[in-house]
């Protein structure tokens, strides 16, 4: 399964990109929106997970609405991992075509969970309840 990372922070790009990888999962990391729109158009990932707040021309509400707008991305699950802890910022993601969105500092547990879910075609844990801190 290949996964997009987009997270500006490199300690935090390279941190879910070894949990993700430990688990046998293929990582392709982006530090900016319009990287990872590029990335994403090149070779369609399974799974996006997205940062929002990351500096250039897309932050990841942008790059988010462009993966839902493009047919081979469409339909990817885009996991949100952000400090934007408020019911606007939430809201607006899952308008751009977020699946699910976790809360910095995140469950590592939580995401390989989520992960896992994809991987085997489940319904995402977390969308069982309103998305909360993870």
């Amino acid at each position: 399964m290949r996964i997009l990372v987009l997270e500006d922070e490199d300690s935090i790009r390279r941190m879910i990109s070894a949990l993700v990888q430990a688990r046998g999962f293929e990582v392709v990391g982006a530090a900016n929106g319009v990287k990872a729109v590029d990335e994403a158009l090149t070779k369609a990932p399974d799974v996006a997970i997205l940062d929002l707040m990351v500096p250039g021309a897309f932050d990841g509400f942008e790059v988010c609405r462009r993966l839902r707008q493009n047919h081979a991305t469409a339909r990817i699950p885009i996991i949100i991992i952000s400090a934007l802890d408020d019911d606007a910022s939430r809201k607006k993601a899952m308008e751009a075509g977020a699946t699910t969105y976790f809360v910095k500092p995140f469950s590592a547990i939580a995401l390989l969970k989520e992960l896992e879910a994809v991987k085997a075609g489940k319904p995402s844990p977390s969308q069982a309840t309103k998305p909360t801190r993870s």
